[in-house]
């Protein structure tokens, strides 16, 4: 039990022993975790306590490195933007004040956003903050800062009249408060037009007007062609109607018919041009409104919550109003004319047109861009164009003539052109010296014409010869219009004529022959000329000479195309004063007879200027047939010369014997062909000259035309010239003469002009050698001639010559320096004058010829003028003929 108990024991004492190891082993180790634990707990404490620098460091570079890429993005994004604000809104329309001028875009382009203050960002410049508004939208101002709404009215009007063309923004200005006073700086605009005010009770006026100017532009101008005056204007190029621009400053509560129309205007009037700016009007919430609010404590745009601004100050008030001012004189002045160009179609259609039924061509463009064509035809036949001098009424006759010329061949149309008026623009038609090229339509032009009323008559009467040519033509193939007579005569040449006649009134001024039978003669061609293609174009720049019509309501009524250019008096009807308001450059084109219904405003091009039309005369010249020649130039300041004459270069000698019946020619007649003025001298009784006046020059002139041209129908030595020369002032041209017909000339003077008379009496008796005495200043001899010689004195045998000469080949073309001196040679006031049967009146008066030696009583109604002569033909003349004597042979 004993040893049981000892093992037992034993064995717990061993089994407690193994425990106390195991345990104390344990101890041990477990000591030696804690130990490593707590060096552990120590070290992640001592690295703990350095994570938070390394992190703050970390998170303070990357927040570093985001505030930069932040800053960078943002200077970016506002460079971009400003340079957004500067393409968008160029020039005027954004730059500051004090570097601001007016900086126009071409028409056709909106003048894009305006500028109305900065945004700013925080480390970038300013960008410029931009409110759409002409051809966008409109522009609603709210808030309690009166000041910035007026800066921010201000500078909308001002940029956008800066940056437009002057001219094509007009604004109207409701200010019921102040009277207007808001838009004080804008008022010089007024003067041109472009500014109207509406007083106090008239909003629903303007509103209405607004709505009707919308209305009227969808239906006429946009005509369902294109949805807005923007896309218009990038279609075309052109921007027929202005920007109308309303601001409405305040007022009393709108009535439901002005809220409706407010509300019209604010939906439709973006694409036609019309626009709000409002201060205290409400305007309906529409995508085109923009609302700028301008508070004490800042502004937005956009609302409330809208873009914060900070608005820029007004403009300067001498700005606004040298700014106006300028725009003003602009307008006033009238718009610059468009090229001549837009008038004429491409070169590769020109001359297609066919004339047989009319005449059409543009003259200029009308409001709505659309070309103003001019008709000449049955109807309308004829033109009448009327303006004040500087109006541009010779550069509308250049666009007409060049836009026609360019339409229609020389054989569907020709041009007779006469220019009463001083100046030689209408040259360039005809070959010259400077240009050899012309016009090939061009078939006569008259310049300096103001004293030569003949030339005008001669053009009437050469223009009633062919209306009676195509009358004739017409009756012959029973037809009664041109077009018909073309259709059955297609080989004859039947074009269109045309006769412009500038400052006409200088045909029918007076009483005389000339404006009676002008008269006659143009109602006569207004009348019947439109059915056979003959068509009269009248200008003047004289309402004196609109008024020489009114006495002939028949001659009037024919021409029913009117065309009046700026401040034209009595052009259109009574009461249409369209021509009154027209600026430069442009022309009221009227084709029922002037009524008001019928007015057309048009803008003409700039035509007359050297280089633009000799670009087109030069085309066209190149284009002309191979037989065409050079219009007939009529200069009235020009003298022509004899070896120029055609007559002159068409005469020559026969091969044998003396000339049938010799001609002298003495002078160019004033006419629409370049013919001179002859004196046949057959052998018959009278066929004698007289040289009539105290003009040295003139009469040597005569004399000596005449005796070159007599001498080119004779071979050397088969006729005499007797010299007289008793005028020493005569003495350089008569001597020229007697040197250049040599051998066949004898000279003689005071003392020797007796033996003339003697030796060409005595020489009657047996007549051979055709004789022509040509005797300069032959009065001068009284004294010599009185002398006997033999049974008679030189005078005497002075008169038997005249009287017995011509039918023996003797002929005398004398000068005498007055009518009564001629008188006293040929036997004082009672003696018969029937031996002169040709004479030339230089600067003797009508009153002075009397009735022996023209028909009729009073005498021919003639005043001289310088270098002309009145030449009259007992055998051949019912009344007087004009002629310019031809210049010195040398």
């Amino acid at each position: 039990m004993a040893d049981r108990r000892g093992q037992l024991v034993t064995r717990v004492r061993g089994m407690l022993g193994e425990a106390l190891g195991a345990t104390r082993t344990r101890l041990s180790t477990a000591q030696a975790e804690l130990t490593t634990a707590r060096e552990r707990l120590a070290k992640v404490r001592r690295a703990a306590a350095v994570v938070p620098e390394r992190v703050g460091a970390q998170r303070d570079r990357r927040l570093a490195e985001i505030d930069d890429r932040h800053a960078a993005r943002i200077a970016e994004l506002a460079r971009r933007a400003a340079d957004a604000a500067q393409r968008e809104a160029p020039g005027a329309a954004s730059a500051d004040w004090t570097r601001w001028r007016p900086t126009p875009t071409r028409r056709a382009e909106p003048p894009g956003a305006l500028r109305i203050g900065t945004v700013r960002i925080p480390g970038a410049e300013p960008v410029p903050a931009l409110v759409p508004l002409l051809d966008a939208g409109h522009v609603e101002l709210t808030g309690d800062d009166r000041e910035g709404c007026d800066a921010v009215v201000s500078a909308l009007l001002l940029r956008g009249v800066g940056r437009a063309d002057p001219g094509a923004v007009r604004l109207v200005g409701y200010d019921p408060e102040h009277l207007g006073g808001g838009l004080a700086g804008f008022a010089p605009l007024g003067t041109a037009g472009l500014l109207t005010f509406v007083g106090p009770g008239g909003l629903a006026r303007l509103l209405d007007d607004l709505v009707e100017q919308i209305r009227r532009i969808n239906e006429t101008v946009l005509a369902g062609e294109y949805g807005s005056l923007r896309e218009l204007a990038a279609a075309t190029g052109r921007r027929p109607e202005p920007w109308r621009v309303a601001v409405l400053l305040g007022g009393d509560e709108l009535s439901r018919h002005e809220r409706g129309q407010l509300d019209r205007v604010v939906r439709t009037g973006a694409a036609c041009g019309v626009h709000l700016v409002v201060r205290g009007v409400s305007l309906p919430e529409d995508p085109t409104v923009t609302r700028v609010g301008a508070h004490a404590d800042g502004a937005r745009i956009g609302g409330p919550t809208g873009l914060p601004v900070r608005l820029d100050p007004p403009p300067p008030p001498a700005l606004v109003t040298e700014t106006c001012r300028e725009v003003a004189a602009r307008v006033n002045a009238g718009p610059a004319p468009t090229p001549f160009t837009d008038l004429l179609p491409p070169p590769e259609q020109m001359w297609r047109e066919d004339s047989a039924t009319g005449l059409t061509a543009p003259i200029g463009e009308g409001p709505h861009g659309r070309p103003v064509l001019l008709t000449l035809g049955d109807y309308p036949p004829h033109a009448l164009i009327g303006g004040p001098s500087g109006t541009g009424k010779t550069n509308l006759i250049f666009a007409w003539i060049g836009a026609l010329a360019a339409r229609y061949s020389p054989s569907e149309l020709e041009f007779y052109l006469l220019d009463f008026k001083e100046g030689v623009s209408f040259a360039r038609f005809a070959k010259g010296r400077r240009d050899p090229s012309w016009l090939p339509h061009m078939r006569l032009v008259g310049i300096n014409v103001n004293t030569d009323r003949e030339f005008g008559l001669a053009l009437l009467r050469f223009l009633a010869e062919e209306l009676r040519r195509r009358a004739d033509a017409a009756k012959k193939h029973e037809v009664t219009k041109l077009a018909e007579l073309r259709a059955v005569d297609p080989t004859g040449h039947w074009p269109r004529i045309v006769a412009v006649v500038d400052e006409f009134q200088m045909l029918l001024a007076g009483r005389d022959v000339v404006a009676r039978e002008a008269a006659d003669l143009l109602e006569d061609l207004a009348r019947r000329g439109r059915s056979q293609g003959i068509h009269l174009v009248l200008a003047s720049q004289d309402v004196r000479g609109i008024e020489a019509l009114w006495g002939r309501p028949a001659l009037v009524a024919q021409f029913t195309l009117r065309i009046a250019l700026p401040k034209a008096l009595r052009i259109l009807a009574e009461r249409n004063d369209a021509a009154q308001s027209l600026p430069r450059h442009h022309a009221v084109v009227n084709a029922e007879s002037g009524m008001a219904e019928g007015n057309q405003v048009a803008r003409i091009p700039s035509a007359s200027d050297w280089e633009t039309w000799s670009e087109l005369q030069h085309r066209l010249w190149r284009m002309r047939p191979q037989d065409a020649a050079p219009a007939r130039l009529f200069d009235g300041d020009a003298i022509p010369r004899l070896a120029d004459a055609p007559d002159f270069r068409a005469l020559t000698a026969p091969e044998t014997g003396h000339p049938r019946t010799p001609v002298a020619l003495l002078g160019e007649i004033i006419d629409v062909q370049a013919r001179s003025a002859a004196l046949r001298l057959p052998r018959a009784p009278g066929r004698n000259l007289a040289v009539l006046g105290t003009r040295v020059d003139e009469a040597c002139a005569v004399l000596d035309a005449a005796a070159r041209s007599l001498a080119r129908q004779h071979r050397p030595g088969t006729a005499r010239f007797s010299i007289a020369c008793l005028d020493p002032d005569a003495d350089p041209a008569a001597r020229s003469l007697y040197e250049d017909l040599a051998d066949d000339a004898a000279w003689y003077d005071e003392e020797t002009v007796g033996e003339l008379m003697a030796e060409a009496a005595e020489g009657l008796a047996t007549p051979g050698t055709p004789h022509y005495l040509l005797l300069f200043a032959v009065d001068a001899a009284a004294g010599a001639l009185a002398t006997r010689i033999g049974r008679r004195t030189g005078l005497e045998e002075l008169r038997r010559i005249l009287h017995d000469g011509p039918e023996r080949r003797t002929h005398v073309l004398a000068w005498w320096r007055g009518v009564a001196r001629m008188r006293a040679d040929l036997g004082g006031p009672a003696a018969r004058t029937d031996q002169i049967g040709a004479w030339v009146a230089l600067d003797a008066h009508g009153g002075e010829l009397g009735s022996s030696l023209y028909p009729g009583t009073g005498g021919p109604d003639w005043y001289p003028r310088p270098w002309r002569g009145l030449f009259f033909d007992r055998a051949v003349h019912r009344t007087g003929q004009v002629i310019i004597p031809y210049g010195p042979a040398r």
